[in-house]
Formats: C-alpha cells, structure tokens, sequence
C-alpha cells in the first residue's frame, strides 16, 4: 500500500513535469520546426522548479502524514484493547483537533470500562454477605423444612454461589493485564487431577510443560467438562496433542452438535442457548483464561465426537 506522503509528493513532481513537457511541445510547435539548444530551456527551468519543490515540500508533507501515522496507531492500540493508549497532540491545526478529540473520547472508554469493572467486582462481593445469611437460615430449618423445598434451596445456593465466583473471576481477569502467578507446570498433571473428579472421563496424551497459573488453567479444564456433561453427552474424553512449539487441550463428548448459528456467540459472557442452564460465563472464563496464557480457544465438531471444544497454548519457551 502506497504511503500517503509520497502519493503527495509524487503527484506533485508529476504535475509539473507534465507541465514542463506539454508546455515545451507547445513552444517547438509555434516555432519553425526546428529545435535549438533554446528551445529545451523552459523544460530544463521547470524540472529545475520541480526539484526545488519537491525538496522543499517532501518534510512538510512526511511531518503532515507522520503524525496521522501515530494517530493510526493510537486508534489501533484503542481497539486491541489498551485503553491508557493516547497520541501526542502536535500543533494547532486540523490533526492536533482530531488527536485531542480522540485523546478526550480514550479517557471516556477507559472511565467507563474502569467504572464498569469496578461495579462487577463490588456487587459480586456483596452479593456474598446475603448469600451467607441465606445458607445459615437454610441450616437453622434443616429439621422443620420440607425435604424437597431444602434441596431446591441448597441448589439455588450453590449456583448463585457459582455465579458469584465466575463473576468475580471474570472481573479480576479483566483488571489484571498480568498473571499474578506465572510458573511451569506439567498440563497432562492438572488434566489428571481434574477429570479424577468426574466419572466417565477418558484421558489422553502425554506430558506437556508450559508456564501459567496452575489455579486458572485447572479452573479452565473444570469448566470445559463441565459444560461437556451440563449440555453434551458422556462419554467424555480429554486429549492434550502435541503441535510444534504449542499444546492442543481437545475436550469431546457425544452429545447433539451445536447449530451453525449459534457456534459464533458461545464465548460471549451470559450468552445461554435455547433450553440451556447455566449463568453463560463458563466459556467466556474458558476464552479469558486461554487469552491471558498466550492460547486460544475454538468450537470443533467430528462425526466420531459431535461437540468439541480445542484449547491451543503455548509450550514453555
């Protein structure tokens, strides 16, 4: 792609050079039909003239679109996500306006994504304050309630209590731009340790070192087969495979495969599919902790394993 410096600048010294040509064809043709040494001096004049222009236009223009360069790049860093990203403002002219303009519309994203953050995070920790005065009249009637309506309770409990954790979690992950534990670990360890929980869980794969936090990648694992037997079909199966200088964690089970429609919003937060349970963080927490550890995560599907979901993360380097 053509810089838009010299794009100026070229069509400037082509300008005039096309001048300088037609103008001295012009001049021969009103002549005699000869042409003497004199007759190439307009041209000679007016290249001299295109030299002298572009020489002293070509710092001009170059500092005129550098500066739209850092803007590019100031709006670049705003959209992948780094919202402290500012640019210079340099001048009094157009440009400056448009950098102050989207200096003054950065600190209001980041004000409103901070505030937001902030508001997550307080209301999930007070929220913990009720809930345990929910759990503690539970107990007092354990011995006066119905059997049924106890157990309705405790389920309740437990899944407002789950919901507060992702919550919290998600909005710690979105606070923190740094792991606050980074170390090697053994990934085929944790996967062992996870699916030992679960029945009907097979397990794969053989044994891959990367660095990370062991408590979010355990967290990782815990949620993807969870939603394998919330929403799939046993058996499940777990697989950690070897590809190049990365990890695939591949986590199957057997169960109706996701319509086509729905795969692209299944890592948004509190998105929950027709019929489905669940508060909707699980996968997005699945995203965040991939992201935070280098890796990505995506929907797969086989005719051997109808619902899949593939985790890639980086060995240690």
């Amino acid at each position: 792609m053509a810089r838009l410096y010299l794009r100026f600048y070229f069509a400037l010294i082509g300008s005039l050079l096309v001048f300088a040509l037609i103008a001295t064809v012009h001049w021969h043709l009103r002549g005699t039909g000869t042409m003497d040494h004199s007759a190439y001096m307009p041209l000679v004049t007016l290249a001299s003239l295109a030299l002298c222009v572009g020489v002293v236009a070509y710092p001009i223009v170059r500092q005129l679109t550098r500066r739209l360069e850092r803007l590019q790049r100031g709006v670049e860093s705003l959209g992948a996500g780094d919202l402290s990203a500012r640019v210079p403002v340099e001048g009094r002219d157009e440009i400056a306006q448009l950098a102050d303009s989207f200096n003054r519309a950065a600190e209001r994203i980041e004000a409103l994504v901070g505030a937001h953050k902030s508001l997550l995070a307080n209301a999930s920790h007070e929220l913990r304050t009720p809930l345990a005065r929910i759990r503690m009249a539970v107990e007092l009637m354990k011995e006066s309630a119905d059997a049924k309506r106890k157990a309705g309770l405790d389920q309740d409990i437990a899944e407002l209590d789950l919901l507060i954790d992702e919550i919290l979690l998600a909005s710690r992950l979105d606070a923190v731009s740094t792991l606050e534990v980074n170390e090697e670990m053994d990934l085929l360890a944790i996967a062992a340790e996870e699916c030992s929980r679960y029945h009907d869980v097979e397990l794969d794969g053989a044994s891959a070192i990367v660095r990370g936090d062991p408590r979010l990648l355990r967290r990782l694992l815990r949620n993807l087969l969870e939603n394998a037997f919330r929403h799939g079909a046993a058996p499940v199966s777990v697989r950690l495979v070897r590809e190049g200088a990365g990890v695939d964690i591949v986590v199957n089970d057997h169960g109706a495969a996701i319509p086509e429609e729905q795969r692209a919003r299944l890592f948004e937060p509190f998105y929950r599919r027709t019929s489905s349970t669940g508060a909707g963080l699980g996968l997005a927490l699945v995203q965040q902790i991939a992201l935070r550890h280098g890796g990505s995560v995506r929907y797969v599907s086989a005719p051997e394993a109808p619902n899949g979901f593939v985790v890639s993360l980086p060995l240690r380097s």
